[in-house]
């Protein structure tokens, strides 16, 4: 099955709730992916909430039924790292979700969220630290995109 990919980055806000309202193009993506709100668990690599679709959840899963669920160390870590962290979080008619104050904490959201798509999963970032994270991702791709080149010997300048 594929599906649309979460792409762009859109703006939005937190409330004194702790509500987010999905964007419409990312709740497009869910609706085409048959997910009942947004599955929503907070990374371990970064300070961030990792938010995806059901598509992703069905890919998890059979990932982990290739391992033995008592004897493999690999589907445990998988299990423990993300699967008990996810949490599916119910949306209202308008797209809002409530995030649970842990995740908020863990993202150090504050009033302005960055909602940024990764085509098969989008993040949800205090705004701030997503600029910051923005420029370095670039930088990183600009370098990489020389080192190509070099070992072109330049012929892609």
């Amino acid at each position: 099955m594929t599906s649309l990919p979460f792409m762009s980055t859109v703006m939005g806000s937190l409330d004194s709730k702790g509500r987010v309202c999905i964007p419409a193009s990312f709740r497009q993506v869910l609706a085409s992916q048959n997910t009942a709100g947004v599955y929503v668990y907070p990374s371990f690599f970064e300070n961030v909430l990792e938010g995806f679709g059901q598509i992703a959840v069905d890919g998890l899963n059979a990932r982990l039924a290739t391992l033995d669920p008592f004897l493999s160390p690999a589907h445990d870590d998988t299990a423990r790292a993300i699967v008990a962290r996810i949490q599916l979080l119910p949306m209202d008619d308008g797209g809002r979700v409530r995030l649970p104050d842990a995740m908020i904490a863990h993202a150090a959201l504050k009033d302005r969220v960055a909602f940024v798509g990764l085509s098969q999963k989008f993040q949800i970032w205090d705004a701030d630290a997503f600029a910051a994270a923005e420029a370095d991702s670039i930088a990183r791709m600009k370098a990489q995109r020389e080192r190509e080149i070099a070992k072109l010997g330049g012929e892609g300048a």
